[in-house]
């Protein structure tokens, strides 16, 4: 079978098994990779390294597998120029998101503007707008263009000399039943949900959209007023314009304390991309990239004084 057959097979496939997604609800299965050790070892591995045989190959229909960890989201050179985002490598659309503010809750006091940098780097791929392969440095000479770090160019990602195929560039999102139109309005979940089978996981969690109203608000002013008497905990540390909750008291904003940027909680105040070694658990990453650990709320209770 032909690259070209196999992929009208496997859409086949995908648009019927989507039509029983009402009916069919099973488990997601664990992670195949040990979340251990280095971010290689985890779900930001977008090289789907632990992919063998027959679903590395459908996955190589999907997105550019450029066979480096790092470049999905980084590069040495021609990166973002956006402040707080690390040789940021990755198309950043301009969005206006649906932000927590707008559910009109009494229990709000902070200001909520749209999502900082330090979260706009998480929803480059989280919001599903984007296609995870959509970068702005491929690897490789002349594989270049500036263009693509407000918008995605699919003529671009098509041309990249490493591809083994037809690509459709899927975004995680997901609206209907038709595979990949090349924007990322279709896309990773239209398989990836509670449905093929035990060895595909349900992606469905981390296609956040760009609703965030059913998420802790981001882009929210943290009070200036904390400590005893508010309901509000101290940042013990500083560091150029972001505080932090200096745990171990050793004047270093570590991978493993809460911080706060500008001012402002963001995605990565409580998520590290790489992961977080936790000792207590044979130094295994804390679960969804967390800074902290949630056990007894201790995430929580690290800003909130309750």
């Amino acid at each position: 079978m032909d690259i070209r057959s196999y992929r009208r097979w496997f859409a086949l496939i995908a648009m019927t098994v989507s039509s029983v997604l009402a009916t069919y609800v099973w488990a997601d299965p664990p992670t195949r990779f040990t979340n251990n050790g280095s971010v290689a070892n985890t779900r930001h591995n977008l090289t789907q390294s632990t992919a063998t045989g027959g679903i590395s190959a459908v996955m190589d229909l999907f997105r550019n597998n450029y066979g480096e960890v790092c470049v999905y989201c980084h590069t040495p050179h021609g990166s973002q120029t956006l402040q707080q985002m690390p040789l940021w490598n990755r198309t950043i659309k301009a969005t206006t998101y649906t932000t927590y503010d707008q559910l009109g809750t009494s229990t709000l006091t902070g200001t909520v503007s749209q999502p900082g940098n330090p979260s706009l780097t998480c929803l480059s791929c989280h919001d599903g707008q984007t296609a995870i392969d959509s970068i702005i440095n491929m690897p490789g000479s002349g594989n270049y263009l500036a263009s693509q770090t407000t918008s995605q160019n699919t003529a671009f990602l098509d041309a990249w000399d490493g591809a083994t195929g037809p690509t459709s560039h899927f975004g995680l999102n997901s609206n209907n039943n038709t595979l990949g139109d090349g924007t990322g309005t279709q896309g990773c979940t239209i398989c990836h949900r509670t449905i093929l089978s035990a060895t595909i996981p349900d992606f469905t969690l981390f296609n956040i959209g760009t609703d965030l109203t059913n998420d802790h608000p981001v882009g929210i002013t943290f009070p200036t007023t904390t400590g005893a008497g508010t309901d509000w905990n101290t940042p013990g540390g500083t560091k150029g314009t972001s505080l932090y909750f200096d745990v171990n008291t050793n004047t270093k904003m570590d991978k493993d304390e809460i911080r706060i940027y500008s001012g402002q909680v963001e995605c990565a105040s409580c998520h590290d991309p790489h992961g977080v070694p936790d000792p207590a658990n044979g130094n295994q990453f804390k679960p969804t990239f967390l800074r902290v650990a949630n056990t007894g709320s201790a995430l929580c209770l690290t800003c909130h004084n309750k």
